[in-house]
């Protein structure tokens, strides 16, 4: 299992300081799903937090699998889910791990993630 949370603010600062970072962090897809909003960071934080819960609960910590390895999936009507590639399946699968579950929510101030491998 693996928990994490963002604060909002600190991390859109970080994206207006290094733009490209979004680019490395999040696939073409969870950028795209995120494009139409007003604000797109609340979401992008959000998703961040469950690419750093799920290093956690694959016991590599951050930086340990790339962030790219780890897409958010669904959102808006129906539920996030996980779709785990590269390094970080090649790990899930050394561990076990057959299926995840994630659980996504965020205020003004705070995205958080709990993500739970099974």
């Amino acid at each position: 299992m693996g928990i994490d949370a963002v604060d909002i603010e600190r991390f859109r600062r970080l994206l207006v300081r290094r733009p490209q970072l979004a680019e490395r962090i999040f696939t073409g897809a969870e950028r795209s799903f995120l494009s139409g909003r007003v604000d797109p960071v609340p979401g992008l934080a959000v998703r961040f937090a469950a690419k750093e819960a799920t290093m956690k609960a694959l016991g590599t910590g951050l930086g340990g699998v790339r962030f790219a390895d780890v897409e958010v999936i669904g959102g808006a009507s129906e539920a996030p889910r996980l779709k785990i590639s590269g390094l970080a399946a090649s790990r899930a699968e050394a561990l076990g791990i057959r299926s995840w579950h994630v659980s996504l929510t965020h205020t003004d101030s705070v995205a958080a993630a709990v993500v739970v491998a099974d």
